[in-house]
C-alpha cells in the first residue's frame, strides 16, 4: 500500500470499532521515515508518543518531554503519513489546567494537523479531558501504568492485580468515558482484568501490555522493529532486529573506507576527459606562477 490509496480512518470508524469487533492496530511512530512505514504497512493510527524522548532523546522516561519536543515529531509524522489518523500524546504537565490543556491541544491540532489528543489519567483528571471534548477536541487517555506518574508507583509496575486497584481503573475508565473521550488505552494491565473492564466499556480501548482482550493494539514502532534496544518490555514482541542490520551495515562501511574499496567508480562522478585535460594544465600553470 502507497501513500494516497486509503482514506484516513476516522473517529466514527474507531468508535465503532467496539460493535463491529475490528481489531484497531496502533502504533507510536517518531518521525517523518517511521511515519512512512506505518502507513505502507496499513497501520489505522499513528501515536506521537511522548516515550520519544526515550527512543529519539536518550532520557530515562518521558518526563523530560516537552510540547515543543512533541510538536516537533508530530508535524514530521503527519508529513510521513498524510493519509493515517494521527493522536498526539500530551506530554507531563501539558494538561495540568484547563487552559493549559486547551492550549497545548490546540497546538498539536493547529501546529501539527493532528486529528486527536491523548492526556493520562482517569477520575483526576476528568474534568481536563470534559473540557478538551466540550472545546471540540477529539480526545483519548491513558490509564493503567501511566509513565506521567511512575514516581507515585516506584517506577514501571504493573497495575490492577488486587481487586481493589483493578476497581479502581474500571472507574478510571467509566470517567474518561463519561467525559466524551472516543478511546482509552490500558499499559501494563493483567489480561483478565483489561477483557473485563473492556466489556463495560462502550467506548474502544487498546492495550500495551494488557492481553488480548482489548479493542485494538499499541506497540512502540521502534520496539517492535527493533531500532531501541536498551531494553525490552515483556509486551514487545519483535518483529524485525533493525539495529543490528544497521550496526552491520555500517562495519561494511568502516571496512570498506578503511581498505579503499569506497568510494569505486559505480559510486563516484565522472568527468568529460578533455574538461579534465584542460583543468589539469590550468593547475600545473598555477604552480608556476
Amino acid at each position: 500500500m502507497t501513500q494516497g490509496e486509503r482514506k484516513k480512518r476516522t473517529i466514527t470508524e474507531i468508535r465503532g470499532s467496539k460493535r463491529s469487533g475490528e481489531k484497531m492496530v496502533y502504533t507510536s511512530v517518531l518521525d517523518y521515515t517511521s511515519a512512512k512505514w506505518a502507513e505502507a504497512a496499513g497501520v489505522d493510527v499513528c501515536v506521537v508518543g511522548d516515550s520519544l524522548a526515550m527512543t529519539c532523546h536518550g532520557h530515562p522516561n518521558t518526563i523530560p518531554a516537552t510540547m515543543d519536543m512533541m510538536v516537533l515529531h508530530a508535524q514530521a509524522v503527519r508529513r510521513g503519513a498524510p493519509s493515517t489518523f494521527v493522536l498526539g500524546c500530551m506530554p507531563y504537565q501539558s494538561y495540568n489546567t484547563v487552559d493549559r490543556a486547551l492550549s497545548n491541544a490546540a497546538r498539536f491540532m493547529q501546529e501539527a494537523l493532528c486529528d486527536a489528543v491523548k492526556p493520562q489519567g482517569g477520575k483526576s483528571q476528568a474534568h481536563i479531558l470534559k473540557a478538551l471534548v466540550d472545546a471540540g477536541i477529539p480526545t483519548a487517555s491513558h490509564i493503567g501504568l501511566t509513565p506521567h506518574t511512575i514516581a507515585m508507583f516506584g517506577g514501571f509496575k504493573i497495575q490492577g492485580r488486587t481487586a481493589d486497584s483493578a476497581m479502581k481503573i474500571l472507574e478510571d475508565a467509566l470517567a474518561i468515558q463519561d467525559a466524551g473521550c472516543f478511546m482509552l488505552e490500558f499499559e501494563a494491565v493483567p489480561a483478565k482484568i483489561a477483557r473485563l473492564i473492556s466489556g463495560e466499556l462502550e467506548i474502544p480501548t487498546i492495550g500495551i501490555g494488557a492481553g488480548a482482550g482489548t479493542d485494538g493494539q499499541i506497540l512502540l514502532s521502534y520496539d517492535l522493529l527493533g531500532v531501541f534496544t536498551d531494553f525490552k518490555p515483556k509486551f514487545t514482541k519483535r518483529y524485525a532486529n533493525l539495529t543490528e542490520v544497521a550496526v552491520n551495515g555500517l562495519k561494511m562501511y568502516v571496512s570498506e573506507v578503511k581498505s579503499g574499496r569506497f568510494p569505486d567508480e559505480d559510486h563516484s562522478y565522472a568527468v568529460d576527459d578533455g574538461e579534465y585535460d584542460k583543468f589539469a594544465t590550468l593547475v600545473e600553470k598555477r604552480r608556476h606562477v
